[in-house]
């Protein structure tokens, strides 16, 4: 089983990322997954943390000469705005934030026993997980990709024709994050004004999958299904208020004729990951019945304002209880170019953890071999013997 566990505080000494189940013969690109850690500090809107930090990955254990051993992978992230136990004390919480409800759960007058823990500096650590695990899909051609979408009205056109490789193009070449260039000039637009007003903006990602096979996930279990740990692993990013996959919402307001997606069988396409079984279009995003289809997964997550206003907001002291503005504390106006990057990688994860499931072995000899095994026998359906 492949899993991971995160640890670290904002301002504490480093991030780390614990990965177990990685299988022995990995070969590791350490340069993507920085640029991974990079990316994830870019973006327009972010704030003045970002110009302190700079982000890399240093792999304590699990590998050798650059390349998996089967052991337990511990990843460090350093901080160097290390300054924890000197922080000031929060008194008056954010709303929004987990300021007022971490305080009150463990019975604390100080927000800052939670919002080390609670912030959205954590991710680093689910990014360098998430990255570390893209190195398994890249070995099987299968790609990730994640992009802004929305940010407060403003709606990127995404052409289904475009190919991972465009779509990561067309991305990388503002720092929206986002594939429509007009779109991502009025996204910068408006994240300026927001500065402007001493606001915050949020907004949706977008994630996309392609070439996985079909049978990733299950239909036996409900904790096992691939479509709710997907929606777990993208909801739980921080300050991420929606997931949809797919059509999402929009299933419940159409009749199913105009919702499900028809089959048909093109055999030029036998020998691609999808076994030759083609779709007109994508309204069930790659996921029927928890498990993927062999078509494109596609996941959105929306996410919320962040929750620290230069302005402030109406709260309370917790010591007096009488009505104060929230504290600031130093961060972001938009996050949401960011946290694409974290969705992306979090994603990635999971469709890793599935694929191991599926194609276990404990080298990535055994996995490669059961790999091909499954696509000969899955393309052999209906022959006969």
């Amino acid at each position: 089983m492949l899993q991971y566990k995160t640890a670290g505080e904002s301002h504490g000494q480093r991030l780390i990322a614990l990965v177990e189940g990685m299988p022995n013969g990995l070969s590791l690109d350490l340069d993507m997954i920085n640029r991974e850690m990079h990316r994830r500090q870019g973006g327009y809107g972010r704030g003045g943390r970002m110009a302190i930090e700079k982000d890399s990955v240093n792999i304590l254990s699990g590998i050798r000469n650059n390349t998996t051993i089967g052991s337990p992978i511990a990843i460090e992230i350093a901080n160097k705005d290390w300054r924890i136990d000197s922080a000031p004390v929060i008194k008056r919480p954010r709303p929004g934030h987990a300021d007022l409800a971490g305080s009150l759960k463990y019975l604390t007058d100080d927000c800052r026993e939670t919002l080390e823990r609670a912030s959205a500096r954590e991710t680093a650590a689910r990014v360098a997980a998430g990255a570390l695990a893209r190195c398994l899909l890249h070995a099987f051609d299968i790609k990730v990709v994640g992009f802004v979408r929305t940010i407060l009205d403003v709606d990127a056109k995404i052409d289904p024709t475009w190919t991972p490789d465009e779509l990561v193009t067309r991305r990388d070449a503002n720092q929206a994050y986002c594939p429509d260039q007009t779109a991502a000039d009025q996204m910068i637009a408006a994240i300026k004004q927001a500065k402007r007003d001493k606001d915050t903006l949020g907004g949706i990602v977008e994630v996309q999958v392609h070439n996985q096979p079909p049978g990733l996930g299950t239909c036996v279990q409900w904790s096992d299904k691939l479509d709710g740990k997907l929606m777990q692993a993208v909801g739980a990013i921080q300050a991420f208020k929606g997931v949809e996959i797919g059509m999402g919402f929009d299933v419940a307001r159409n009749r199913g004729s105009d919702v499900h997606d028809e089959i048909s069988y093109d055999p030029a396409k036998r020998d691609t990951p999808s076994l030759g079984f083609t779709r007109l279009r994508n309204n069930a995003g790659g996921i029927e019945g928890g498990m993927t289809n062999g078509q494109p997964i596609v996941i959105r997550g929306a996410m919320k304002p962040i929750s620290t206003l230069m302005k402030g907001m109406a709260s309370v002291n917790l010591d007096t209880k009488q009505p104060e503005r929230s504290d600031y504390e130093r961060s972001d106006v938009c996050s949401v170019p960011a946290a694409s990057v974290v969705a992306e990688n979090v994603v990635a994860f999971e469709i890793a953890a599935a694929f191991l499931d599926k194609f276990a072995g404990d080298t990535m000899i055994e996995i490669r071999n059961s790999y091909d095994h499954y696509l000969t026998a899955a393309r052999a359906i209906g022959q006969s013997p």
